[in-house]
């Protein structure tokens, strides 16, 4: 997933050079699917009152995918959700994963750009590995053990994104297919993701509880034709009994679920606002090139591994949250003001710990006000609502960066996340479920009967 992360301005670069030559409005040839998109784009780009440079163009034309891409997962999150609630988290995976090897097949053969858009229509419409990896982790850990569990999914991503952009960026400077020059990374990542999905295949087991229940139940010896009535009957009140208890526990739900989503939409929308501007401002302040900002985010992803494996996991969840937005919170301010590099860093830093804690901890929340059987199509509103406001965020906070200028979008954001933070101190609460007590100097966990 993160390979094509460093590549999307070359790689956009070399299908306007070959779809749209001269310019974005006008062309010798029929015009394709791409100069019809650049011409909306430059339409976009002269409305606004501040001059957008050129060099710009790519950038706004990757985001637009990039909006495409989460607006899709918005979609198809809680799609793949229920179906993994119903037909079990393995069934659920493995079409996932299908999509996601067409969808890179497809990038492997992009020789045009319409290609690749269908390769990037169906990775969001197929991308459900993270919430359906988070689901898995949910069904297999205690109550006790879930924050640390959803954790360790959150650093997997976090090292995901500390290394796989720079190994993607590496594989692209090896051309190996003329009419496709990234194909070298893309044809890297099909053999991974078909590797991935071979393995699943064959030592993923089911792990959605009532489907556990139903092969245990299934296991139980049939009656043989010598068998009695009574025998019989007997067996079958067995089973009865066993289906009985393995049926979801019935709870009373602490923090409503809209809550949740309304949180996780507000914090992503002005979030991936923030990130998707990053690198301009870093291009007008510092002068930075892509090799820098990747440094930069490199360090990013680098401490949120770390915060993630030694603290985030021994944290409760309400409190990861907390943290995390204060942070956020924070780093916006700095942002709306720096002028050297070490704000700069001060600000990632800050950033690091927002992307350590706040996800993971809302995920887990999450988890913890669904039952057994509804916690994929739970967790994957919430990725949705998130996914909704990464798909619309960057537009809107991009707007306003080049209408009203860095300090007015970082100062707007800031009050966005404050509105997030008076949502999370003030309306959030521990689950039910969750609370301590320390009995001879032991922290214990009390759960309801």
């Amino acid at each position: 997933f993160t390979f094509i992360l460093p590549l999307f301005p070359k790689l956009l670069e070399f299908y306007r050079n070959l779809e749209a030559p001269e310019t974005f409005s006008t062309l010798n040839t029929s015009p394709t699917a791409l100069s019809h998109i650049l011409q909306y784009l430059n339409a976009y780009k002269a409305s606004f009152a501040r001059p957008i440079d050129s060099r710009y163009d790519i950038v706004l034309l990757g985001g637009a995918l990039g909006s495409l891409f989460s607006l899709l997962q918005a979609l198809a999150s809680p799609i793949i959700g229920t179906l993994s609630d119903r037909y079990g988290r393995r069934t659920a995976l493995l079409c996932s994963m299908a999509g996601n090897v067409l969808s890179v097949l497809l990038w492997v053969c992009a020789t045009d750009f319409r290609t690749f858009l269908l390769s990037r229509i169906i990775g969001g419409l197929s991308e459900g590995n993270v919430q359906l990896a988070i689901a898995i982790a949910t069904d297999i850990s205690s109550d006790a053990q879930r924050g640390a569990t959803m954790a360790l999914v959150g650093i997997c991503f976090s090292i995901a994104f500390t290394f796989g952009p720079a190994l993607g960026a590496w594989l692209s400077t090896i051309s190996t297919v003329a009419n496709n020059p990234f194909g070298t990374a893309a044809g890297f990542s099909l053999v991974l993701i078909v590797t991935e999905t071979v393995y699943l295949y064959a030592y993923l087991p089911e792990t959605l509880p009532s489907k556990v229940a139903e092969a245990k139940l299934k296991g139980v010896p049939a009656a043989t034709n010598g068998t009695t009535k009574a025998t019989i009957r007997s067996a079958s009140k067995t089973q009865a009994t066993m289906v009985s208890s393995t049926q979801p526990k019935t709870f009373q739900r602490t923090n409503s679920h809209f809550l949740l989503n309304l949180t996780h939409l507000g914090f992503i929308l002005f979030f991936s606002g923030m990130e998707f501007s990053l690198p301009f401002m870093t291009y007008d302040l510092f002068g930075y090139t892509s090799a820098l900002n990747g440094r930069l985010l490199g360090y990013l992803g680098l401490v949120a591994s770390l915060l993630q494996g030694g603290v985030t996991r021994r944290l409760p969840p309400l409190t990861c949250v907390r943290i995390g937005v204060v942070s956020c919170l924070l780093a916006f301010l700095l942002l709306a003001h720096i002028r050297t590099v070490a704000g700069l860093y001060l600000a990632t830093t800050l950033l690091a710990v927002t992307t350590a804690t706040v996800v993971t901890g809302l995920n887990t929340l999450s988890s913890f006000e669904a039952g057994e059987d509804e916690r994929g199509g739970k967790l994957g509103n919430l990725r949705s609502w998130g996914q909704l406001g990464r798909g619309i965020g960057p537009l809107l906070f991009t707007s306003v960066y080049w209408w009203a200028g860095r300090n007015v979008a970082y100062t707007i954001g800031g009050m966005g996340i404050l509105a997030v933070g008076m949502i999370v101190f003030f309306g959030l609460k521990t689950p039910k479920g969750m609370e301590t007590a320390k009995v001879g100097g032991v922290k214990v966990e009390v759960k309801e009967l």
